[in-house]
């Protein structure tokens, strides 16, 4: 028996493995998702089942992840550069005061999650 056939009315390829042949199916490579992707996954399934349903059965989802996390971060560190401008957090403050620098930087880092989260995580809440 072949190791591998090709079946030209499915355009797909099987494997033999032991005595049967299994489909050698390729996952798609995607861009990786992390912590805003994962947000607005919960946030679908929870939210908007049907929206979150169509964009797995047709393949999707991870690309729209992947999107939004692409976005959310970049958003997230435009914020942060643009607050710590206004609000004079330094590299100079941090020499001078950590402790106040750290404390301020959070208070900025919280802020612009919740901004991200606001604009691109949960989209439709609110409104």
């Amino acid at each position: 028996m072949k190791e591998k056939i090709y079946d030209a009315r499915t355009g797909l390829e099987y494997v033999l493995v032991d005595d049967y042949y299994l489909p050698a199916l390729k996952v798609p490579r995607t861009r990786p998702v992390g912590r805003w992707g994962m947000l607005h996954k919960a946030y679908l399934k929870l939210r908007k089942p049907a929206y979150y349903q169509s964009l797995l059965l047709n393949g999707k989802l991870d690309a729209v992840l992947a999107d939004v996390e692409e976005q959310a971060a970049e958003r997230y560190e435009v914020l942060i550069e643009q607050m710590s401008q206004q609000e004079g957090v330094s590299e100079k403050l941090k020499e001078e005061n950590q402790m106040e620098w750290v404390c301020r930087m959070s208070n900025l880092e919280n802020r612009a999650a919740e901004i991200v989260k606001a604009e691109l995580i949960y989209p439709f809440e609110g409104r």
